[in-house]
């Protein structure tokens, strides 16, 4: 009498075990990896062309655009700027055009600092931006510089602000930034 009894409760219990797995599984599914933490995944129609972005908890996953160069949108003080990554420079740099739509307002006197740059050198004026965000990492007082209008196209998200981070990392056409 007992064995039937504990086969029943066998199979019952199998199959109450297989029902929530699968149960699991299909809500999973439709739910962000990365620990269980929000994901944002855009493809680069819904950016009008330009790279996916992943964000987690103090950690931003970023893919190579068609030429291998990384840009993200950046917060910069509460507003938002699309900025290339670039680990060769040492500083945050904002074209002038970037800084006067950011607020950044410079005059002429303010660009009294030489900085060498890719294309020679040039006289920059210095800032410090009291928080950049780049998806759900925050690093407060940055240093930056803005060059004079006309010299420089996309304003580059430098070492000032990469180097304050636990680590960045690129590995397979992607870039990792955590915070």
């Amino acid at each position: 009498m007992t064995q039937p009894v504990l086969w029943a409760l066998g199979v019952t219990s199998l199959a109450v075990t297989v029902s929530l797995t699968l149960v699991t599984r299909f809500e999973n599914a439709s739910r962000p990896r990365d620990r269980g933490d929000a994901v944002l995944n855009l493809d680069s129609a819904s950016l009008g062309g330009t790279n996916p972005t992943r964000f987690a908890p103090n950690s931003v996953i970023l893919a190579a655009d068609s030429l291998g160069h990384f840009s993200t949108e950046v917060d910069v003080a509460g507003r938002s700027l699309r900025m290339l990554v670039d680990t060769g420079a040492s500083i945050c740099a904002f074209s002038y055009e970037d800084a006067q739509r950011l607020g950044l307002h410079v005059y002429e006197r303010d660009f009294n600092r030489r900085v060498d740059t890719a294309n020679g050198s040039v006289s920059v004026a210095t800032v410090r931006i009291p928080v950049m965000r780049v998806g759900t990492i925050g690093i407060r007082d940055v240093e930056a510089v803005i060059l004079p209008k006309g010299r420089l196209g996309k304003s580059l998200l430098g070492m000032s602000f990469l180097r304050r981070l636990d680590d960045f990392k690129m590995s397979d056409g992607r870039l990792t930034l955590r915070g």
